[in-house]
């Protein structure tokens, strides 16, 4: 079964092997960009205008080589990154980094269905709180009934929505000139505004829920092709190493192409007529109908609900594996709700609590900002761990890091680091 499996995956026609091949790099990249996500890449692009889209490109590698790490990690070790962590870094470190992991989570998670909620009424002028309940429930049952093949094709195929980004961009007629050296040529400024939304753009991009979903992903995708166990699990083939830097390359630069239109979208309307100080994905798409025409709106609101639908179970998801492999729990998507009980109370868990952040009518602008101060928390110390976990031949033998993934992995350290300083020194 598993030979057959392998067989259909290395299929001889590249093109074919190609989308095969895709899975959890791109998924963790195409739930980069959730409804929080595109609500500070609006923000950059309103406020700052084309000066921010540098940072789509500057940002791809760093993003790319962490993630990579992380999936090595999930394919070498055979267990998630918490599961590899527990065994030879102080608990409660971990308990520490998995507590602040929720609670980042769930406030990302509140601000995703309320933005999903917003999409929702602007397109049929029904109550937001009507949808809040309906998107939360809708995501947990799908998620806990049915089985990992279905879920993965599911959050595969939702990608897709991200490509109305890209096309309302188009519609919105920038200025490919300036664009284009905006692009090439970094604009850096030492003032709080810049700076704040700066650290914004790189807390949304290089997020630590990402880390643990990429790990548990390869895990899931072992456990899918017959590999139950985690000596079954342990190693890697030069193939699968392969895969998984093409599949997590394509996930992040599809991520920061659609990171790019946004930022790009936003400053060809918003900024060029005035309206730099929008709050919320809602406005930004309110604020496009007039100048970019019904098209772009829609396909804006509609790219809300999508991404969020794609990204609100990768948020639960991750926490929740975390949260059972520093247990020692069972965890899954495959498992039965009896049998995987634990993993998805807290799964469960996770998107009632956004629930109720939304139900008592949250300010979402506060909830961004409170995930992002404990991403900000978070980010640089388990950055350490995860160079020093991916380093250590005792866990990944002969698959310790290469030259460039030290250089990329510890720059991103580094970079994510001053970032935290930046936003506590600017905040205060």
């Amino acid at each position: 079964m598993i030979e057959t499996q392998e067989t259909e995956r290395h299929s001889h026609n590249p093109l074919v092997r190609y989308f095969k091949l895709l899975g959890p790099g791109l998924v963790t990249g195409a739930s980069d960009d959730d409804p929080s996500g595109i609500t500070t890449y609006s923000v950059a692009g309103a406020s700052l205008g084309y000066s921010m889209l540098w940072t789509a490109v500057a940002t791809f590698p760093l993003m790319a080589a962490v993630q990579l790490i992380c999936a090595r990690i999930g394919l070498v070790t055979g267990r998630g990154l918490a599961g590899a962590l527990r065994r030879h870094y102080p608990r409660p470190f971990l308990y520490a980094a998995c507590l602040l992991l929720l609670t980042a989570n769930v406030f990302n998670i509140a601000a995703d269905l309320a933005g999903m909620a917003e999409a929702a009424t602007m397109l049929t002028a029904a109550p937001t709180l009507a949808f809040v309940p309906l998107f939360g429930a809708g995501i947990m049952l799908v998620t806990v009934y049915t089985s990992y093949a279905t879920f993965a094709r599911y959050l595969k195929w939702m990608t897709a929505v991200l490509f109305a980004y890209v096309v309302a961009a188009v519609l919105a007629h920038p200025d490919w000139w300036e664009a284009c050296a905006a692009t090439v040529v970094p604009s850096l400024r030492w003032d709080a505004a810049y700076v704040a939304t700066l650290v914004g753009v790189l807390g949304t991009t290089i997020s630590p829920y990402l880390f643990f979903w990429q790990a548990s992903q390869e895990v899931e995708e072992e456990k899918a092709r017959g590999r139950r166990t985690a000596a079954q699990r342990r190693g890697a083939t030069p193939h699968e190493l392969a895969d998984a830097r093409l599949d997590v390359n394509t996930g992040m630069f599809f991520s920061n192409v659609v990171m790019y239109f946004i930022i790009l979208a936003t400053a060809a309307t918003l900024n060029r007529s005035g309206f730099t100080e929008i709050a919320t994905a809602r406005e930004a798409a309110e604020a496009l109908r007039p100048l970019a025409g019904n098209a772009a709106y829609l396909l804006f609101a509609l790219g809300l609900i999508g991404t969020g639908l794609l990204a609100v179970p990768v948020l639960a998801g991750s926490a929740s594996f975390a949260v059972a492999e520093v247990f020692g729990w069972r965890s899954g998507l495959d498992l039965s709700p009896r049998r995987g009980r634990h993993f998805y109370l807290v799964f469960a868990g996770a998107i009632a609590g956004g629930m109720l952040l939304d139900l008592f009518q949250t300010n979402p602008i506060r909830m961004l900002f409170l995930s992002a101060v404990l991403n900000g928390i978070l980010a640089p110390p388990l950055l350490v761990l995860v160079m020093l976990v991916s380093n250590d031949a005792q866990l990944m033998g002969e698959h310790t890091n290469g030259v460039w993934l030290n250089v990329l992995g510890w720059g991103a350290t580094a970079v994510m680091t001053a970032a935290a300083a930046a936003f506590f020194l600017t905040s205060a």
